[in-house]
């Protein structure tokens, strides 16, 4: 499932005073912050302008419909329900951004910026009392070469080990979100207790190869797998004592992984699921919204429209087709609400077009298409699933009692299930579980999970 990341399609052209050039701005919002670089320049009917997102490596996003009169500069964001007003004055404009009624200040001025560093007091120091080397290996199947970090407890020896398979989205060996590297934490902490680790950059990302775009989750399992057998390769590592621990989507791609590498030692899910696409997102498109404030009448209306879409996505295998449909859908579910609340209609078309695009993206199709359970049931090796009981994203009782159902016909012996209370998707001490709160929490993740993780472990290496 997609993680929640915060991406901004900001319209912007300016007319009076030299505006042209590069504009640099900090945006601070619950969860955390971004810097947002915004470059105009001039044309024969006005303006033109591209923004970028440095902190979620965005760049060259289309800027278009913006007014700038009497020094003040306005544009709205359909796409997020997000507005901007300015006040231009010394070469710098200051002004609000608004998302979901919710005001943040937003200044733009000439001068680069830089992001406060948020506190992460469990991101670990160099130097570390242990080896770390960074290493590359190929899936062969698909010629692409993937770049990592192996960390073991000393250069020699003959460790029981672990691959850490990411969630969904471009990720980064360490995971990297809202400031949080919850790989690098975990694998500090199980290196520092015996247990090696391999983490590595998703295909596309980092230091790895290959294209990110158009890959599905069984590419990625692709890569897991290639990453489990260079793992056993090694002479410092116990291939009877090597697992995967997946978060999220990772949480998915280590049992197709173990299901078809009998020689996997263990598999830890965290947050992990066993029903399909379509039921994950459903579920998680309310909790999130109900938990933001949306009230129940207009939960059950957008859980219509999304079944609608799913179903869609679901049975209809031409992709020109598919497309329609889903025009079809948004044309009479949603564009006249847009429109009711005064956004222009050229801006619903945009909007449309953006998520009909997404939402017939390889990996999406795949993901609501793709049934985890009946995969989980060829798992014979052990199996810890993890859930926090504040996770929005991945429903903790629906997916947990799946995952029981999916043991008790494997005849799995081995199956670990538990709900650890108060933590949420990223395994942080919450309050709401709220997307909201990652970057605002400073605890990357709770001792309570990677305790539980490491006994666990233990117990059968």
């Amino acid at each position: 499932m997609k993680k929640i990341l915060f991406f901004l399609f900001i319209s912007v052209s300016a007319f009076a005073q030299n505006i042209t050039g590069n504009w640099y701005g900090l945006l601070k919002f619950p969860g955390g912050q971004l810097r947002l670089t915004l470059h105009i320049n001039k044309t024969q009917d006005g303006y033109t302008a591209t923004l970028d997102s440095p902190d979620q490596g965005a760049e060259g996003i289309p800027v278009s419909k913006i007014t700038f009169t009497d020094n003040t500069l306005l544009f709205t964001i359909p796409a997020i329900k997000a507005e901007y007003k300015g006040t231009y004055a010394d070469n710098a404009i200051t002004g609000t951004f608004t998302q979901n009624n919710f005001p943040m200040p937003l200044n733009l001025g000439r001068e680069e910026v830089k992001a406060e560093k948020p506190k992460r007091p469990q991101e670990p120091a160099k130097p570390y009392p242990y080896y770390t080397e960074d290493v590359t290996f190929t899936n062969a199947k698909q010629g692409v070469t993937l770049a990592g970090t192996l960390t073991l407890p000393q250069q020699k020896g003959n460790f029981p080990a672990v691959v850490l398979i990411s969630g969904s989205g471009p990720q980064d060996r360490n995971e990297e979100l809202l400031g949080h590297k919850p790989f690098l934490v975990l694998a500090d902490f199980l290196t520092r207790n015996g247990i090696a680790v391999l983490r590595y950059d998703d295909r596309g990302t980092g230091e790895s190869g290959g294209k990110f775009a158009g890959a599905t989750t069984e590419d990625f399992a692709a890569d897991a797998a290639a990453a489990l057998a260079y793992l056993q390769s090694r002479p410092e590592i116990n291939k009877k004592k090597t697992g995967l621990i997946g978060h999220s989507e990772g949480g998915i791609i280590a049992p197709m992984v173990a299901s078809a590498n009998t020689d996997t030692g263990f598999v830890i899910l965290l947050a992990g699921t066993a029903i399909p696409g379509d039921e994950l997102m459903l579920l998680q498109n309310y909790l999130i919204n109900k938990a933001a404030g949306m009230p129940e009448a207009e939960l059950t209306k957008l859980g219509n429209i999304n079944r609608k879409i799913y179903n869609a996505i679901k049975l209809e295998k031409d992709d020109n087709i598919l497309k329609t449909t889903l025009n079809e859908i948004f044309s009479k579910e949603l564009k006249p609400l847009f429109i009711s609340k005064g956004i222009p209609q050229e801006q619903v078309a945009q909007y449309i077009e953006m998520q009909v695009s997404e939402l017939t993206s390889p990996w999406y199709v795949n993901f609501i298409r793709y049934n985890p359970a009946p995969v989980l049931e060829k798992v014979q090796c052990p199996i810890l699933a993890l859930n926090g009981s504040n996770d929005l994203q991945v429903a903790p009782v629906a997916n947990l009692e799946a995952i029981k159902r999916a043991a008790a016909k494997s005849g799995n012996k081995d199956v670990t299930v538990k709900e650890l209370p108060g933590l949420n998707h990223l395994f942080q001490e919450s309050t709401t579980g709220l997307p909201a709160e990652y970057g605002e929490i400073e605890q990357t993740i709770a001792p309570a999970a990677l305790n539980e993780m490491l006994q666990w472990i233990k117990k059968r290496v």
